[in-house]
């Protein structure tokens, strides 16, 4: 009697779990937890898609105009996902009268220019401020002197994709106008170091413009181990103006490192009345408990970071607009767009597609507004 007692505890035990396993109890455990940010039912509707091409992370800006201007990725679906972006990505502009969008395409903003440029066949990463009546454009680029891949050829180990990454480098255009024409340097903003956490390759800038218009720049680095590279990690360089000198802060130490910290990437930076703060991937999930979903972390000199208290921002796992909660392939890029000081929509770039950037077959830039106060 007592066995079948111990039997059927242990039988009811199993039921709970598989049921508690069950997709729908899942979906519900992810819809009623509360985030960090307070961000409202993502939108079904892409804020920017384009038919043929992978589409990216984004930076929207409010113009002159009254319209917004969005800056993003794009490169042909003809290559696979990854890792074509390093060598076949442009960045364009595309315009909506809201600022959810949908929006349509404009121009290509910065398109290839030639092996002999530093930014001459990938443009990338793009962020976009204005101020004191001029638009700047903040981005990755890469360069490399072999003819065009075909999709074939380009392939991760490939020796376009080597030297292309380990060329990423962040750099700076100017326009007065969204619509261009883009001035662009020469030369990086923010090149690599010898010796440093950003020796290998600087990529992903959130620059901040502060009060009296110097500048800080949150950024992904990774240095050489050998002649392979590290992990991901963040640090935080400081200019007198957008266009420079920067120079990197905390000694030239990260502010996250990957072998402390665990991989970060993919920062947005900004500045309130609080201080400093960040919401950044936690690409092995050692900071949430969730691969791939946001962080916070808060700083008073933006150069000492705390990772907050209630740390996880968002979910892979969403709410849609139209009562469906489901999980997306991908959650990457995240931007926040503020209006009249206050974050008002969080853009992202999501793909479909579970568990890879290999089982996507579409890709495209969301927007999820924020819960009025």
């Amino acid at each position: 009697m007592k066995r079948l007692l111990v039997y059927l505890l242990i039988l009811c035990l199993s039921l709970v779990e598989m049921f508690a396993l069950q997709p729908e109890n899942v979906l519900k455990k992810a819809a009623d937890k509360q985030f960090a940010l307070n961000l409202g039912k993502a939108r079904r509707t892409p804020a920017f898609s384009c038919e043929g091409y992978w589409v990216w992370g984004s930076s929207v800006v409010k113009g002159h105009d009254g319209k917004y201007h969005m800056f993003v990725s794009r490169w042909p679906k003809e290559y696979r996902f990854h890792p074509s972006w390093a060598l076949k990505s442009e960045i364009v502009h595309v315009v909506s009268d809201t600022p959810e969008g949908p929006y349509k395409f404009s121009d290509v903003a910065l398109p290839a220019r030639g092996a002999e440029y530093w930014d001459g066949r990938c443009t990338h990463n793009p962020r976009i401020l204005y101020y004191q009546g001029k638009y700047y454009l903040v981005y990755m680029g890469s360069t490399h002197p072999f003819e065009e891949p075909t999709p074939e050829e380009l392939t991760f180990s490939s020796p376009w994709m080597i030297v292309a990454r380990s060329n990423k480098r962040i750099g700076l255009a100017v326009a007065d106008s969204p619509y261009g024409p883009w001035k662009r340097f020469d030369k990086p903003i923010l090149d690599t170091k010898p010796g440093t956490f950003y020796s290998y390759f600087t990529s992903n800038p959130s620059p901040c413009i502060l009060e009296d218009g110097s500048v800080m720049m949150v950024f992904k680095g990774r240095h050489y181990v050998g002649n392979k590279w590290s992990g991901m990690s963040l640090g935080v360089a400081y200019a007198p103006s957008i266009e420079g000198p920067y120079t990197v802060l905390n000694d030239g130490n990260p502010i996250l490192s990957s072998e402390e910290n665990g991989e970060a990437e993919d920062p947005f930076f900004w500045k309130d009345e609080e201080g400093y703060h960040i919401v950044f991937k936690d690409q092995l999930g050692k900071y949430t408990g969730e691969k791939e979903s946001g962080v916070l972390a808060h700083s008073k000199d933006g150069v000492n970071w705390v990772i907050d208290k209630c740390p996880q921002a968002y979910s892979l796992m969403l709410n849609w607009d139209d009562g469906v909660t489901s999980r997306v392939g991908q959650l990457e890029r995240p931007f926040i767009l503020f209006e009249n000081g206050e974050p008002a929509y969080m853009f992202f770039a999501t793909s479909d597609g579970i568990g890879s950037f290999k089982e996507m077959s579409a890709s495209w830039n969301m927007v999820i507004p924020f819960v009025k106060k």
